[in-house]
């Protein structure tokens, strides 16, 4: 398999997810900024953006979804990209 650079990872990991929230009925963008990581964009039910990162980790990629000082420290904020259920935890955070 084709090594992607970080920045196509990233990609490929949003695109998967915002497929996987469409099913479930959840209206996504993916933005690709010229400069920085791509991010995945969907409104709450509040009318709050918001913005979905995926990130590396000695353990892997991983979905975050809250400011950068919570990137990893609170459990319900983030979750492995890899998890059967990642769309389904971010769908319950855009419900809030």
């Amino acid at each position: 398999m084709r090594k992607h650079d970080p920045q196509q990872e990233q990609y490929i990991h949003l695109a998967r997810l915002g497929w996987d929230l469409r099913v479930l009925g959840i209206s996504t963008s993916v933005v690709v900024p010229a400069a920085g990581p791509p991010v995945l964009e969907i409104m709450s039910v509040s009318g709050v953006r918001l913005r979905i990162r995926v990130v590396h980790r000695a353990w892997g990629w991983v979905f975050i979804w809250r400011p950068w000082w919570s990137v990893l420290w609170r459990r319900r904020e983030w979750i492995c990209a890899e998890a059967d259920n990642a769309a389904d935890m971010i769908a319950s955070a855009a419900i809030t």
